[in-house]
């Protein structure tokens, strides 16, 4: 799967449990550590926790298995790394408190629109 389709892919895995605020930057021309974050706000422990598990189990499903997870014992950020792709679920405080689209302001953000 190419990683755009991977993108498209993990976005409506968020969809599907009512993820909202889904950005993905493009950070293929900034660092070597991944090719594009994927973040989302959840409202809860329980949604994170729903949206994390949700893409962890159908992408495990379709064969492809998560190098590196966490933040599962906490619930503010729950943290999955398919290596071109890192996921970023995080509860609305946190999301605001960490404010990775700040941090990585040089890259190419793509805002998803939330669904109704």
């Amino acid at each position: 799967m190419k990683t755009n389709e991977f993108v498209d892919r993990v976005v409506d895995l968020i969809q599907s449990k009512k993820g909202f605020d889904i950005v993905a930057l493009d950070l293929t021309k900034l660092t070597a550590i991944a090719d594009f974050f994927v973040i989302c706000s959840a409202s809860s422990d329980t949604q994170v926790r729903a949206i994390a598990d949700e893409i962890d189990k159908q992408l495990r499903d379709e064969g492809i298995k998560a190098f590196h997870k966490e933040g599962f014992d906490s619930l503010n950020w729950v943290l999955l790394d398919y290596l071109d792709v890192v996921v970023h679920v995080f509860k609305t405080e946190s999301r605001l408190y960490y404010n990775l689209e700040k941090l990585w302001g040089d890259a190419e953000i793509t805002e998803i629109p939330n669904e109704e």
